[in-house]
Order: C-alpha cells, then sequence, then structure tokens
C-alpha cells in the first residue's frame, strides 16, 4: 500500500500544524513504536524550518508519544495493549452512558452534522486517508459529548483520545474491518434520532471497545 505524502491542514500556527500531522500518524500506526525521527529529516518533508518540527516533537515528547535519543532525534514510544484496554473502559465509561439521555433530543442541525461526519469516517477509511479519518472521528465523538453541555466531559474525553493509540488502522485499511467499524457512527446516529438509548448506548460501548482490538492490531475474534 502506498502511503499518500504529508498534507498539512490550515490551522493556527506551523508548529501546530506539524504537531497535528504528526501525532495523527503516530497514532494510525505509520510511524510504529520505536521508530526514529530526526528533526531535519521532518522539516525537509513539510518543507519548513527546523525550529516548529522541533517545538512539534518536544510537545509530542511531553504528551508522551515520542521520547528524545541524545545526538539523534525522537524515538516513536510504544503503549501496551494493557493501557489501551484501560483508556477505553475509561471512555466507554465516559462516552456511553450519555447516549440515554440524548437519544430523542439531538437537534436536526446536529444530525446533519453528525451524518456529514460519519460520511467522512467512512471516506476516509476506505482512501487511506488516516488523518482525516481520527480528525473526522474526533470531531464526530466530541460533537455527541457536546450536546450533553458538560465541558469537563467533552475535555477528558478529548484528552483519552490523544493518549490512545490506533496502530492497527494502516492494515486495516486493506480489509473490510475499519469500513465496518466506521460504518457504526452512522448506526449510531440512527438510533438516537429513533431515541433508542440503551442501544445506543450499548453499540457506543461495542464502538469503544475496538481500541484494544482490532483498532490496536488485534483480532477481537
Amino acid at each position: 500500500m502506498t502511503l499518500e505524502p504529508m498534507r498539512l491542514p490550515e490551522v493556527q500556527s506551523l508548529r501546530e500544524q506539524v504537531e497535528r500531522t504528526l501525532s495523527s500518524r503516530i497514532v494510525a500506526g505509520e510511524f510504529a513504536p520505536g521508530t526514529v525521527l530526526t528533526v531535519p529529516t521532518l522539516a525537509s518533508e513539510f518543507g519548513v524550518s527546523a525550529t516548529p518540527v522541533r517545538e512539534a516533537m518536544l510537545n509530542l515528547a511531553r504528551r508522551g508519544f515520542l521520547s528524545p535519543i541524545r545526538n539523534r532525534g525522537f524515538r516513536v514510544t510504544e503503549i501496551s495493549l494493557d493501557e489501551l484496554r484501560e483508556l477505553g473502559e475509561v471512555r466507554a465509561l465516559l462516552e456511553a452512558p450519555p447516549l440515554r439521555r440524548l437519544a430523542g433530543h439531538v437537534p436536526a442541525e446536529t444530525v446533519a452534522r453528525l451524518d456529514e461526519l460519519a460520511a467522512e469516517i467512512v471516506a476516509a477509511g476506505r482512501e487511506g486517508r488516516f488523518e482525516a479519518y481520527l480528525e473526522a472521528d474526533t470531531a464526530f465523538h466530541l460533537t455527541l459529548l457536546e450536546l450533553t453541555g458538560n465541558r469537563h466531559l467533552v475535555r477528558l474525553v478529548s484528552e483519552l483520545r490523544q493518549q490512545t493509540r490506533l496502530v492497527g488502522l494502516v492494515n486495516l485499511a486493506e480489509s473490510d474491518a475499519l469500513v465496518a467499524s466506521s460504518l457504526e457512527h452512522a448506526e449510531l446516529v440512527r438510533l438516537l434520532v429513533e431515541g433508542d438509548g440503551p442501544a445506543a448506548e450499548a453499540l457506543m460501548r461495542r464502538h469503544v471497545g475496538h481500541v484494544a482490538g482490532i483498532w490496536s492490531g488485534q483480532d477481537e475474534g
């Protein structure tokens, strides 16, 4: 499979652009654990100076995505299956229960936005556009949680997502598993519109459970 060249989205600063793209590629597994990344090489690939790349990599080191190697660059850190499972369990506890209350009460304009994001998740997954996939997936989940009006909940889930690695995405893009998982978003919207809170909650628990399963490169059976 041929990976697309790095493309930087339009955000506020070069450092943010580099950090967002690098974190997406680490999360998706394009930069596997143990891979050594250097500032000069990445600066050349991005077509920017070394300063924003170095700043982005230092931020990613603080977030636990990279570890510095003296005089060599940064190594992509590993995350254990147990840690992924724990992250998934916490996310399920936070994201699934609110859907019972939200079911049947999602505004039409939000439904339209969720449908749009769900379609982009499927398309990006099919096409192997991992950065777009992760951005749309994050937007979908946080848009749902914003309906609760609980800013702390949104912040906590956002931070948990930033700690998660979905290293199986690259391989899953060549199978039906990623598309099947992606389609769960549209099914979730349908259940919420129909007011089926228990089913929506159950689906979210299964969906988030993929963190330690197919999204991590493991076979869920």
